[in-house]
């Protein structure tokens, strides 16, 4: 290949790269509680705070000697049955029993009238 054409496909996916780590929801403060000893390193020597949080990392100087820039545990998400029921999202068929509504790892309520009885779980974050 030729130079240039390297040169610039490789600022391309370098763009690409930053525009999606930039994108990235920062960590939680939940996410962000780790324990010191147990911090991997998500960052380079010096990174600062703004940096590393940017790139959907966690930042805490507090403690010498272990990572400052360290990545986030992993979100605490959970299924759950909505209560309003206008905005469930139908998981069944007209007459579908509880039974096999359940089997298909859905929701059942048969009320209010009008509103899907088998319906799909919303997944929701969990407090730390």
């Amino acid at each position: 290949m030729d130079l240039k054409v390297v040169c610039a496909l490789s600022i391309t996916l370098i763009i690409a790269l930053s525009t999606l780590a930039e994108g990235s929801a920062p960590p939680t403060r939940c996410q962000c509680k780790v324990v010191p000893r147990e911090r991997t390193n998500c960052g380079y020597p010096g990174i600062s705070a703004a940096e590393c949080k940017k790139i959907g990392c966690c930042f805490n100087a507090s403690v010498p000697s272990v990572p400052w820039c360290y990545n986030p545990k992993p979100k605490k998400v959970k299924k759950v049955c909505p209560n309003d029921p206008y905005t469930r999202i139908n998981c069944g068929y007209p007459g579908i029993k509880p039974r096999e509504c359940t089997r298909k790892g859905c929701c059942f309520r048969a009320h209010p009238a009008g509103v899907p009885w088998c319906f799909y779980h919303r997944v929701v974050e969990e407090a730390c």
